[in-house]
């Protein structure tokens, strides 16, 4: 899992400078079949009724850190593909539900093929977000 560069100069500064970061209410899961960078986008999913899913940015949905790492506490479940999305090998946590900012992201492991007719999910506790 890494963290954008994006996010990790807002940290920086808030910790180191007294400037003030507003984490966003709400996240949203995004699914890449190229894998985003700290720096770059990757290429994510598109059509075949792919949206990303709004996760309320709160401790039901993200419960609390334990030993640097946190992970999601509800199903993260995406709308049925309704052409194949093809392999899934990587997640973001962005700011919006379409463009915005990647925060997080990170490999899924193993990749998942996404045919026709499929439904996407995430278990509880299967996105795990770490700081080192």
């Amino acid at each position: 899992m890494s963290k954008s560069n994006l996010l990790e100069n807002e940290l920086l500064d808030h910790v180191l400078g007294n400037s003030s970061y507003s984490p966003p209410a709400t996240v949203y899961v995004a699914l890449f079949t190229t894998s985003p960078s700290d720096s770059s986008g990757g290429v994510e999913v598109s059509g075949g009724g792919y949206a990303r899913v709004a996760v309320t940015n709160n401790l039901t949905n993200w419960p609390a850190a334990v030993s640097g790492s946190k992970s999601n506490g509800t199903v993260i479940s995406f709308p049925t593909a309704t052409a194949a999305w093809g392999t899934i090998v990587a997640f973001a946590l962005m700011t919006a539900p379409t463009g915005g900012d990647i925060l997080y992201w990170g490999a899924v492991n193993p990749n998942v093929s996404v045919p026709s007719g499929a439904d996407a999910s995430f278990a509880v506790g299967a996105l795990v977000i770490t700081e080192d």
